[in-house]
């Protein structure tokens, strides 16, 4: 019996899983290379640092998903280099260096953030690219109430009860709806010494429109519906500073700077492919775009390697970098590797399906964009629910993630408060207040 064709998988999101669901044949024996054990739902994440869901719920242990496959290896480890020589990916796991060979690989390693050429924001502005990320955003954001608990003067009391958004696409869109819902609905009669309602959310779009890659109609709802929420939407408008204390906002248009006091803020402006596609673009003299996306064959394949394919965000063909695409890029690379093993013809070009564009704005609130067909409202909200329950892998967080859905959105509960205390502490120090204590407050 001959040999199985070797295959290597690079990541576990949308594209990798995609790509290692579809590998499911005896032919094949597929390694999949992670950092993470888990496969992660990043459209959800923010619902983490708000307080709706667990991170459990989003993140599907990878050998559960794969358990049934018995072709497949599932190893978690930092790939650090590829031979394309000799067809090997060197990858390490704490001190254990290891060496996995290939006759096909597929790399799926996804993107992480783009400060824009400003990495120091990153320290003050996290972005939202995984758990960890969520619950440093969750910890921040519920210990900025904390803190405004604490304080008596208004003055410094308002910058921890603050939120900035930076970037207005369907993540920053759906962060400050959020944030909003949370301090107006979620936390209502929570506090006694302020009022949670009196919390400012801004969002701050470089560009001219919110949801810039929806239609402009559903762009223009979107914008009236987060000013009626009470966002303070600030348009043609760009991050130039961030401290500890604050943002530096200044107008693309070029009317000056402004200076917003806020202890809270989240970065959805960017995203850039991961680093690996540098080391792959230097083995080859492949071009990149400035999102660092490689520049690939119509098939998905690396110019002279027809071996590799780059899937999902690393790729750089005339499709938007969404979830959709790199499931479908995964799963065509799959049948690429699968045709080429058993001696069949390939297919010459990857034809993306666009199924459509949906973002939730709030609570009731939420577009979608199918083909011709453009919904807003409610009947558009219910169906984003049940296309992210679709698109979840397993049953179980399905199902947990659905009970959490109704316990936030048709009562008032946020479950999901316990995170890593913020690392901030209240400047200057917070002077004791003078509140009636719990007792007192039964008494009276």
């Amino acid at each position: 019996m001959a040999d199985p064709h070797r295959v290597v998988v690079i990541g576990s999101g949308f594209g990798g899983l995609a790509a290692a669901r579809a590998l499911d044949h005896r032919s094949l024996s597929v390694t999949v290379i992670d950092r993470t054990a888990h496969h992660l739902f990043q459209p959800l994440l923010y619902q983490v640092a708000t307080g709706i869901l667990s991170e459990g719920e989003i993140t599907p242990p990878t050998r559960e998903i794969l358990r049934r496959q018995a072709n497949t290896h599932v190893v978690v480890g930092e790939v650090t280099d590829i031979d394309l020589d000799t067809q090997v990916v060197s990858w390490r796991n704490g001190d254990l260096t290891m060496e996995t060979p290939y006759d096909s690989l597929i790399v799926a390693a996804g993107s992480t953030h783009s400060y824009f050429g400003s990495p120091q924001f990153a320290e003050h502005a996290p972005g939202m690219k995984s758990v960890d990320d969520a619950l440093r955003i969750r910890g921040a954001v519920f210990g900025a109430f904390e803190t405004a608990e604490l304080l008596t003067d208004p003055s410094e009391r308002m910058p921890w009860l603050t939120f900035v958004v930076v970037g207005a696409g369907p993540t920053g869109v759906e962060m400050a709806g959020q944030l909003v819902e949370l301090s107006r609905r979620s936390l209502d009669r929570n506090f006694r010494t302020f009022d949670p309602a009196s919390a400012r959310v801004v969002l701050v779009e470089a560009g001219p429109q919110v949801l810039s890659t929806f239609a402009p109609a559903l762009s223009k709802r979107t914008l009236l519906d987060l000013r009626r929420l009470g966002v303070d939407v600030r348009l043609n408008s760009q991050v130039v500073d961030v401290d500890e204390f604050g943002v530096t906002v200044g107008s693309t248009t070029g009317s000056g700077t402004e200076r917003i006091e806020a202890r809270t803020k989240v970065w959805a402006a960017g995203v850039r492919a991961s680093p690996l596609g540098e080391r792959l673009s230097g083995a080859t003299d492949t071009p990149r775009n400035r999102a660092g996306q490689l520049a690939v064959l119509p098939d998905c394949s690396l110019h002279g390697h027809p071996e590799v394919f780059v899937v999902g965000d690393m790729m750089h063909l005339p499709v938007p970098a969404v979830a959709q695409v790199a499931i479908q890029s995964g799963r065509f690379a799959a049948r690429q590797v699968l045709a080429r093993s058993q001696g069949r013809p390939t297919e010459a070009t990857f034809r993306y399906r666009d199924k459509g564009n949906l973002a939730t704005i709030s609570r009731f609130r939420a577009v979608a964009s199918i083909g011709r067909l453009h919904l807003t409202g409610a009947l558009a909200w219910l169906l984003w629910l049940v296309v992210h329950l679709i698109y979840l892998v397993c049953f179980k967080n399905r199902l947990l993630v659905l009970i959490h859905w109704g316990i936030s959105f048709l009562g008032r509960g946020r479950q999901e408060r316990t995170a890593p205390q913020a690392a901030s502490t209240p400047h200057p120090i917070a002077t004791p207040v003078d509140a009636p204590s719990l007792f007192e407050r039964q008494a009276t």
